[in-house]
């Protein structure tokens, strides 16, 4: 297994097949930057799903035994049930998961689990219609990522998991709200501290809600206990509810780094090589 200059071994490949998303949330893709003027790439540049299962299976060959689809919005790219039908047959890849922003997640959920994805990621910052759109940018409906959401749990692409940025007077309130409403639901509710993630997003530090922040706001009505990691490098710190009605996990990117264990490798639409969301 190849290792990086700090002997980290590389387990983890995230793919980007797309850089196209039908959403504009203010801390990815915000539309004053990524509006109606914004050149994306051509069909004819973005690798092939014969290319990215021929790239896949050489990282796996060198270790990698998590490969997660990624965009902009994955599910914007059609006939993605063929990609994860080769990637799943790959050997040596144990963990095939897709992050998505779940608009379309109820449509294509059966057919990506027919297709060997085993998990699924779904981006939902607020259960507040108004909040929702405020943050995503479109007039996209919060009942549509829910009911992808019930879609992907009746098809088994389980556990569900729920990623929700906060940003400090935006939207706070979605803290506890979110953790009531998935609370005992088998989904695995997941806060990300805001981050600055390329230049577009005119990042603050002081619109970080930190970790233990959050962890603190949950406690205050839900009481929680530490778990341990599901594996060596995991980024979320876990946690459970003491009444046995799930779990939780914080993302502390700014606050806690977790940069020491990183085990990943990120593949672009086009075929570039990143060893870091921040790499240039």
């Amino acid at each position: 297994m190849p290792t990086d200059i700090l002997q980290r071994p590389l387990r983890d490949l995230r793919v980007s097949v797309t850089d196209r998303c039908n959403m504009r949330c203010s801390y990815c893709m915000p539309r004053e930057f990524f509006g109606p003027g914004y050149t994306f790439l051509e069909r004819s540049e973005l690798l092939t799903y014969e290319e990215i299962t021929r790239v896949v299976r050489v990282f796996a060959g060198l270790g990698v035994e998590k490969v997660r689809i990624t965009g902009g919005e994955p599910l914007l790219r059609k006939e993605l049930g063929s990609l994860l039908s080769g990637l799943s047959s790959i050997g040596g890849v144990k963990d095939l998961t897709l992050t998505t922003n779940g608009l379309h997640l109820q449509q294509y959920a059966r057919e990506l689990r027919a297709s060997g994805l085993q998990r699924v990621t779904v981006s939902l910052d607020s259960l507040d219609q108004q909040e929702f759109t405020a943050i995503g940018g479109v007039e996209a409906r919060v009942e549509d990522v829910l009911a992808g959401i019930r879609a992907a749990l009746l098809a088994g692409l389980e556990p569900v998991k729920i990623n929700t940025v906060i940003r400090r007077g935006v939207n706070e309130a979605a803290i506890l709200s979110l953790a009531s409403f998935f609370r005992g639901s088998g989904c695995i509710l997941r806060f990300i501290e805001y981050m600055d993630v390329g230049n577009t997003n005119q990042w603050q530090p002081d619109e970080v809600v930190t970790a233990v922040e959050v962890l603190s706001l949950i406690a205050s009505r839900y009481p929680l206990e530490p778990m341990p990691p599901s594996y060596h490098g995991e980024v979320a710190q876990r946690w459970r509810y003491r009444d046995g009605q799930g779990e939780i996990g914080v993302i502390g990117s700014v606050s806690e780094p977790f940069c020491g264990d990183c085990s990943r490798a990120r593949l672009s639409p086009e075929g570039k090589l990143y060893t870091c969301l921040f790499a240039s």
